[in-house]
């Protein structure tokens, strides 16, 4: 008489938790939009719309812009713990990932990418190169922060 033995092979495929960061994205992008809405308008306005060739002002079509790069940018970071869960572990641990996060983001997409991308597409308040600006560094590892501890709360 023969038997037969059922055996489980589980595979884990680790890519983060990509609802927790889309979550962090959105509630950065709405905590950085708040920030711009006060400290520089124009770029929610006229710049970013400009990026997908929309004249402004556009104040509600830069902001729907700004929130969907917020919650893309966010699953960037949900890649990222992924590949490193321990560094979302503790809430604390994931603001200071966070705010290390935002500030890459500043630099590759704020201070490189925007003002070349404005610059391709003929937007006349285009940026220098490179866009230094201290309002858009706040705002960016803000945006990480609130990421990172959204992000730790929801996954976990």
């Amino acid at each position: 008489m023969a038997t037969e033995t059922a055996t489980a092979t589980n595979t884990l495929t680790e890519a983060g938790d990509w609802q927790a960061g889309v979550a962090g994205g959105l509630v950065g992008g709405l905590v950085f939009g708040a920030m711009m809405s006060v400290m520089t308008p124009p770029v929610l306005e006229m710049g970013i719309p400009a990026m997908y060739g929309i004249e402004g002002p556009a104040g509600a079509i830069g902001w729907a812009i700004h929130m969907s790069h917020g919650a893309i940018i966010g699953l960037g970071f949900a890649a990222i713990a992924g590949l490193k869960p321990e560094l979302s572990e503790s809430v604390g641990t994931s603001l200071g990932v966070g705010a290390g996060y935002g500030l890459l983001v500043w630099v590759a997409l704020a201070v490189i990418v925007m003002p070349i991308w404005l610059g391709a597409v003929g937007f006349g308040g285009a940026p220098p190169l490179p866009n230094v600006g201290v309002e858009s560094l706040i705002g960016h590892v803000a945006y990480g922060v609130v990421l990172g501890g959204v992000y730790a709360v929801v996954a976990n």
